[in-house]
């Protein structure tokens, strides 16, 4: 009888094996994903020092086409805060390596995206990575040709440069070669983008395609939200394993200084107060906490209901005036109204949700409601049907606000959070959490409110448009009548009649 073998495999190597749970599933969709992967990056580097994004995209076949059909060379330049050289190897060649393990809002979650974009690129192509970048205020620009060790997920450094910066550039340039098939991704590719200027007013997107067309989504504003800060944990979102590790790095001696020193926003009234309702003694050592008190003080934590809602400074939202300004740049409506609702809170993580509605202008008619979905500044294009957004937008009663299906309307929602219940790694749909769930049907519920305030002063006045043409129609014709009747020679002025049967619409003096 044979023994089964055991063995161990790194993170580069189960994303290898496992890449369509990543949205790496064909040469169509992982193109798609290479783009928004690579253009979400450059995103966050730029936002997070303030910089109002310039990025360039350009997708380019090689010359000896016809060998390489389905091989694409990308290359991706942004003018962000750069990335530290010391840390590009693994940034862009470790699988769970980056700077997005931190309790703020992001695009990134996993340390994932680019990576595999590089892993796909690698393990389709047989090629390597380039990567260039400068820091701000650097002398020096780093320039890195590297693979990835699947194995061991470690990058491979193939070669290395340095050169002076003297034009005092900043930003990362990222070239690289990859499966794709771009007459099948191009409609999601253009989409996301297009979609990425309403979330990213302040962005200055250029695309070059594989046939050279070049799209360009020129910033609206140079106004950008204010960015994230890092916070410490809220404790109804604490797990046993978080909270090991939050005692493992604290210097409190006490369990009152570890709750006041490790969670937000607790004093010593609240700790006090939640360790006598956990039945622990304030002044205990953390050094003598047993397994059982440990799951006591979680389980505790979930059910005390009394800690303060989490702070939600970590949390970046777009705010209306960005967002009405992304949603009048990209769709062009007649009509916009949004809606920022409070910070709310699921599971201690904080979260805000952000609602629009446009309607007509270049909104085209459908049998049902336009929906674009966003989660931290990311287009969803993918599964629809079955995101939290969908499901509200769907049980909301239209007629009530004298809206029917047919009308040209585009419902916007935005969901940030410094953890998205995403349902899959890669990222496109929510969960249906109740407390976000309730937030969205708020949001759009005010919305909708003005919309149908505005869609009746609208109907008001085209018919009091109607039943002043009659007006318009018979009162010079009654004026001349009248007066040859009366025997007079000046007919009277019938402006002034028809300000007075006027009431919503002025009329023309001229």
């Amino acid at each position: 009888m044979s023994l089964e073998a055991f063995q161990e495999i790194s993170p580069a190597d189960f994303f290898y094996r496992n890449r369509d749970i990543a949205g790496f599933t064909n040469p169509s969709r992982a193109l798609y994903s290479t783009v928004r992967e690579l253009v979400e990056n450059s995103l966050d580097a730029c936002e997070t020092s303030m910089i109002p994004p310039d990025i360039y995209v350009r997708l380019r076949q090689p010359v000896e086409t016809e060998k390489y059909p389905t091989t694409y060379e990308v290359r991706v330049k942004d003018n962000g805060l750069g990335v530290p050289p010391d840390v590009i190897p693994s940034a862009f060649g470790q699988v769970l390596f980056g700077s997005k393990y931190r309790l703020r809002q992001a695009r990134g979650t996993f340390g994932l995206g680019v990576k595999m974009a590089l892993l796909y690129g690698q393990i389709t192509t047989h090629s390597a990575t380039r990567v260039v970048s400068a820091t701000i205020g650097s002398d020096k620009i780093h320039e890195y040709t590297l693979n990835m060790d699947i194995q061991s997920n470690k990058p491979i450094i193939l070669e290395r440069k340095v050169k002076p910066n003297n034009g005092g550039w900043h930003g990362t340039i990222v070239e690289f070669s990859t499966e794709g098939d771009y007459p099948r991704a191009m409609p999601k590719i253009i989409e996301y983008l297009r979609q990425t200027a309403i979330v990213a007013p302040y962005a200055d997107i250029t695309f070059v395609d594989p046939k050279g067309r070049i799209y360009r989504f020129e910033r609206a504003t140079s106004k950008m939200p204010k960015p994230p800060k890092e916070t410490k944990p809220h404790p109804e979102g604490v797990d046993v394993e978080t909270f090991k590790r939050l005692l493992a790095a604290s210097e409190a001696k006490t369990l009152r200084d570890f709750m006041m020193e490790s969670f937000q926003r607790i004093g010593r009234k609240t700790a006090e107060a939640f360790l006598e309702y956990a039945g622990l003694d304030p002044k205990k050592t953390v050094a003598s906490l047993s397994p059982e008190e440990i799951l006591l003080i979680v389980n505790s934590m979930k059910s005390y209901g009394r800690f303060l809602p989490p702070d939600a400074s970590c949390l970046s939202p777009l705010g209306e005036e960005l967002l009405e300004a992304g949603i009048r740049k990209v769709l062009k409506p007649e009509f916009v109204a949004v809606h920022q609702r409070p910070a709310a809170s699921y599971s201690g993580y904080p979260f805000i949700v952000e609602v629009g509605i446009a309607y007509g202008g270049g909104i085209p008619k459908e049998d049902k409601v336009a929906l674009l979905r966003f989660a931290n500044k990311i287009p969803l294009l993918f599964d629809e049907a079955s995101d939290v957004s969908w499901k509200v937008v769907n049980s909301l009663d239209w007629r009530r606000y004298k809206i029917t299906m047919d009308m040209p309307i585009a419902v916007i929602t935005h969901l940030c959070s410094t953890k998205i219940p995403y349902k899959t790694v890669g990222k496109e749909y929510i969960a249906d959490r109740p407390e976000i769930e309730r937030e969205i049907l708020c949001g759009l519920r005010e919305v909708a409110r003005r919309l149908s305030t505005f869609i009746s002063k609208r109907r008001s006045v085209e018919l009091e448009r109607k039943r002043l043409n009659i007006f318009l129609k018979y009162l010079p014709k009654l004026a001349s009548f009248s007066t040859r009747l009366a025997g007079k020679k000046e007919e009277p002025d019938i402006k002034k009649l028809l300000r007075k049967v006027s009431r919503l619409v002025p009329v023309d003096e001229g």
